[in-house]
């Protein structure tokens, strides 16, 4: 018999696991394809995967992060399949359609970039889509205007809400391409100067 205040497990429905997920996002995106007609599972199995290195709310929330924005499961429907409230407000956050202005992309980045969790799962998204050989197609297929423009605008808004090795671990998994760009902009933004900088500021004391 169970302690008083325990919760009996045997009345706890399953845990919903990264796994779990996986799983869901391979059914629920699989006949869907990309700007470039490709398998869109390929898309959402890569950003979940990039996250690997974080915690499990965060890595189905990368699963799952277009499941709200193109699929008919809702908020609920999640919610009782075991998904936590935290992963589901990640999901929502970066949701475009559900943000005020659902057209104004700069200004969803933003939004999400108030959010450090939502804030990697966008990292990873973004990097995905800005993997070389897919910027190279949709140059090919949009040159007068290829989306891609946009993922580098929202770049170092995103950069710089997370911790730079949080960021770098992202950008290692899913577009080690991007880490060259990555460092420069972190020179950029490196006011030191290193000619005149003596020991005592290096130290501390």
């Amino acid at each position: 018999m169970p302690e008083t205040g325990t919760a009996d497990a045997s009345l706890q429905g399953p845990r919903f696991t990264v796994e779990t997920a996986k799983v869901l996002a391979e059914v629920a995106h699989n006949r869907q394809k990309d700007k470039l007609k490709r398998p869109y599972r390929e898309h959402v199995l890569a950003v979940g995967d990039a996250l690997a290195d974080f915690d499990d709310d965060i890595r189905i929330a990368g699963y799952l992060h277009d499941i709200a924005e193109d699929t008919p499961i809702t908020r609920q429907a999640l919610l009782d399949m075991g998904v936590s409230e935290r992963a589901v407000r990640i999901i929502e956050r970066v949701t475009k359609r559900l943000q005020d202005n659902p057209d104004d992309y700069q200004a969803g980045i933003h939004f999400i970039a108030e959010d450090h969790d939502a804030t990697l799962v966008k990292i990873a998204d973004n990097a995905h889509n800005s993997l070389p050989e897919r910027v190279k197609a949709l140059a090919e297929k949009w040159p007068d205007k290829p989306p891609v423009t946009r993922y580098d605008d929202a770049r170092p808004v995103l950069y710089a809400a997370v911790p730079v090795e949080e960021t770098r671990k992202i950008l290692a998994r899913i577009n080690p391409w991007l880490l060259e760009e990555f460092d420069a902009m972190l020179d950029e933004d490196d006011d030191t100067d290193y000619e005149n900088l003596s020991y005592d500021d290096v130290s501390g004391d």
